[in-house]
C-alpha cells in the first residue's frame, strides 16, 4: 500500500514537473514570437517597383488591435494572416500617393466583412489617390467579389475576374431574430421597460414580429444606405442606376463572367497567374520577379503623424458595447467606461493636448457607462480644449450619448445613428422554475423588495405592479437624462429632441437633415477640423492615437482561448450560433441599456 502511495505521489510530482516544463516552453515561445513581432514592427523600407496590397478578408478592424505584434502573434498562433484595420489601410494608401516606390494598389477582394460606412471610407481613401496620384488601381475576385468587396473595386481601373467566378450584389436586407415564441416554450417571459416606440432592441424578447415602427425605419436607413451605395456602384461602372439594380434584382450571382462584362460590371477575365502577371508590368518588374507586394501595416509605418511643436490632436477609440462582455466568450473588442474616462482625464490635464477627436464606432450599451463618459467628455471642454466626434459605422444609442456633447460632429451618409431611447428587461422564469423544472423557492425577508436584490428572487417570480411602475419611472427618468444631455449638446430644446428621439434609428443622410449630425466627412476631416478650431498649424501638431495599445499576454491568451472556444461552438451550431449568442448576450447584462438592436444587415 505504502509502494503504491509513494508511486502515485511521485508520479504526480512528475507529471506536474513536466507540465511546468511544457508551460515553460511554450511562454518562452510566445516569449520570443513576441519580441520577433516587436521587431517586425520597427519601420522597414518599402523597396522599389512595389504595390500597395490591400486584401480585403475577414472583419475589419477600425486599428489594429495591438500595436505592439501581439495580434500578429496571435493570428500566427492561429495559423492565420492578421487581417489589417481601417486605420492602417487609409494610412498606407494615404502614404502611397507621394512614395515613388509605390506604383499602383493591387485590391485582393476575398470576401470582407465590414458595414457601409467602413467599406466607404476605404473607397473614398482610394478615390483621393487615384485622384492625386494618378497612379493605377486594379482589383481581382479570385472567387469572386461579395457586395462589399465589390463596392470598394468598383473605383479600380481595372475590375478583373476569375472566369468562373461571380459577383454577388443583392442589395440590402436586414434580418432579426424574434425569440418570443421560443422563450414561452421553456417558460420564459421578459419584462419589458423601455421609453420610445422606435426602441427596437426589445422587440425580440417581446413580440413574433417586426412592428410597423421597427418596419418604418428599418426601411428607410436601409433605402437611404443602398442609394448611396448603388449610385456610387452605377455611376463609376458607367451604368444607369436603375439598369444597375435590375441586374442586382437578377440574382447577378448566377451571372456568367461573359455576361457580367457584357453588362460593364467587370473589366475582363484572368486566372491568378495572369493576374500576377498583370501586376509584375505596371509594378515595372521583369515577368521572373517576385510580387513586391507592400502590406498596409508597412506602408503605414512611414505614415508621418506631424511634429508636436504646437501640440497634439488625440484621436480616442470608443469602439464596441459600451461595458459590454469582457470574458474570453466576449464577441469583439468593448468599451471599458472606467478606462476610457481614465484616459479622457489624462488628456484632459495633458497640456499639449489642444484637442480630440472621439472616433465613435459603438451601438451602445450601459446607460450609467455612458453618462461616466459623458461627463469626462464636458469636463475635457471646460478645460477650453476642442472636442469633436467621427462616427464610423454606428454611433447610435449609448454611442450617440457620448456624442451629442461634441462641438462638430463628423459622419458618413451610411452612418447608422441616433436611437435615443432606453430600456431594460428582466426575464420571469416562474413558468419553467415551478413548473418545467420542479423547483420551488421559498423566502424569507424583512421588506416588501428584498427578494429583488438576489438572482434567484428577481427571475422566479413576476414583478408586482408596485415593482414594474417603479422601474419604469426609473427608465422614464434615465430618457429624460438622455433627450437633455443631447438637448444641450445639439443646442437645441428638448421638446424638439423628443420628436425625434423614441429610440429611432436613423441613417446619416436622414441625421444630417435632422441635426443629430453637422457634416459628412472621414476621421481626417475631423482631425483637421479640430486642429483648426484649436488654432494649430499644418504640419505643427502631432496626431497621436489612444487608449495606448501595450502586450498583455494573459489578455492574448484569454482571447486566443475565447476564439477557439467560439470556433468550436460556432461549428456545432451553424445557423443557430448567431440567435445563441445574442439570448447569451442579453442574459448576462446586468444594467438599464441605451443600445441599439443588433441587426444583421446583408
Amino acid at each position: 500500500m505504502m509502494k503504491k502511495f509513494i508511486l502515485t505521489v511521485c508520479g504526480s510530482l512528475v507529471g506536474a514537473f513536466l507540465a511546468l516544463v511544457v508551460f515553460g516552453l511554450c511562454a518562452v515561445a510566445v516569449s520570443f514570437s513576441i519580441m520577433a513581432a516587436f521587431a517586425k514592427s520597427e519601420v522597414q523600407s518599402i523597396q522599389d517597383h512595389s504595390m500597395l496590397y490591400i486584401k480585403l478578408s475577414g472583419p475589419i478592424a477600425e486599428r489594429s488591435a495591438d500595436v505592439s505584434g501581439a495580434a500578429s502573434v496571435m493570428a500566427m498562433v492561429q495559423g492565420q494572416e492578421g487581417s489589417s484595420s481601417l486605420s492602417d489601410m487609409v494610412k498606407a494608401i494615404e502614404v502611397a500617393k507621394t512614395e515613388k516606390k509605390i506604383k499602383g494598389i493591387y485590391l485582393d477582394c476575398q470576401g470582407a466583412q465590414a458595414s457601409a460606412a467602413t467599406m466607404r471610407s476605404l473607397r473614398n481613401a482610394l478615390l483621393d489617390f487615384k485622384a492625386s496620384s494618378h497612379k493605377p488601381v486594379i482589383a481581382y475576385g479570385y472567387q469572386g467579389y461579395s457586395q462589399g468587396d465589390y463596392y470598394v473595386a468598383t473605383v479600380a481601373d481595372s475590375v478583373l475576374l476569375n472566369p468562373v467566378g461571380a459577383v454577388d450584389v443583392h442589395g440590402l436586407a436586414a434580418v432579426t431574430p424574434y425569440f418570443k415564441t421560443l422563450l414561452g416554450k421553456v417558460g420564459v417571459k421578459m419584462q419589458i421597460l423601455r421609453v420610445g416606440t422606435y426602441k427596437s432592441a426589445v422587440e425580440p424578447f417581446m413580440l413574433d414580429s417586426i412592428s410597423p415602427a421597427n418596419r418604418e425605419q428599418q426601411s428607410l436607413f436601409l433605402g437611404n444606405v443602398w442609394r448611396v451605395m448603388a449610385g456610387e456602384m452605377a455611376r463609376s461602372r458607367d451604368i444607369a442606376p436603375a439598369q444597375f439594380n435590375a441586374m442586382a434584382d437578377s440574382l447577378m450571382l448566377t451571372m456568367t463572367a461573359p455576361a457580367l462584362k457584357a453588362g460593364k460590371l467587370i473589366d475582363g477575365t484572368c486566372y491568378k497567374p495572369e493576374m500576377e502577371d498583370k501586376i509584375r508590368r505596371i509594378a515595372g518588374l521583369e515577368q521572373d520577379d517576385d510580387l513586391r507586394l507592400a502590406s498596409p501595416e508597412l506602408v503605414a509605418s512611414h505614415y508621418d503623424n506631424g511634429s508636436n511643436k504646437d501640440g497634439i490632436v488625440a484621436v480616442v477609440y470608443a469602439v464596441g458595447e459600451i461595458d459590454g462582455s469582457a470574458g474570453p466568450m466576449a464577441d469583439g473588442e468593448n468599451i471599458d467606461s472606467e478606462k476610457l474616462v481614465a484616459t479622457i482625464e489624462e488628456l484632459r490635464n495633458d497640456d499639449d493636448v489642444k484637442g480630440l477627436v472621439l472616433r465613435v464606432n459603438s451601438p451602445g450599451g450601459s446607460a450609467f457607462g455612458s453618462e461616466q463618459i459623458w461627463r469626462a467628455l464636458e469636463q475635457f471642454k471646460q478645460a477650453g480644449k476642442t472636442f469633436a466626434v467621427s462616427m464610423g459605422d454606428y454611433a447610435a444609442s449609448g454611442g450617440y450619448y457620448i456624442s451629442c456633447g461634441a462641438q462638430r460632429i463628423f459622419a458618413d451618409s451610411t452612418t447608422i445613428t441616433g436611437s435615443i431611447g432606453i430600456f431594460g428587461m428582466i426575464p420571469c422564469a416562474q413558468e419553467l422554475i415551478e413548473n418545467k423544472l420542479g423547483v420551488h423557492m421559498s423566502v424569507v425577508k424583512t421588506n416588501a423588495n428584498a427578494d429583488m436584490a438576489t438572482d434567484y428572487g428577481i427571475v422566479s417570480k413576476a414583478m408586482t405592479p408596485v415593482q414594474l411602475a417603479a422601474m419604469q419611472n426609473y427608465i422614464n427618468r434615465g430618457y429624460d437624462l438622455f433627450t437633455q444631455r443631447v438637448a444641450s449638446g445639439r443646442g437645441v430644446s428638448q421638446d424638439s429632441i423628443k420628436k425625434i428621439a423614441q429610440g429611432r434609428v436613423w441613417d446619416g443622410i436622414s441625421a444630417r437633415r435632422i441635426g443629430l449630425v453637422d457634416q459628412f466627412g472621414s476621421l481626417a476631416d475631423a482631425v483637421d477640423w479640430v486642429a483648426k478650431k484649436a488654432s494649430l498649424n499644418t504640419g505643427y501638431y502631432e496626431v497621436k492615437e489612444y487608449p495606448d495599445l501595450e502586450v498583455d499576454l494573459r489578455a492574448m491568451l484569454s482571447s486566443l482561448y475565447g476564439m477557439k472556444q467560439q470556433e468550436r461552438l460556432a461549428q456545432s451550431m451553424g445557423m443557430f450560433y448567431t440567435y445563441y449568442r445574442q439570448l447569451e448576450a442579453m442574459a448576462g447584462r446586468r444594467h438599464v441599456l441605451c443600445l441599439m438592436p443588433p441587426i444583421e444587415v446583408k
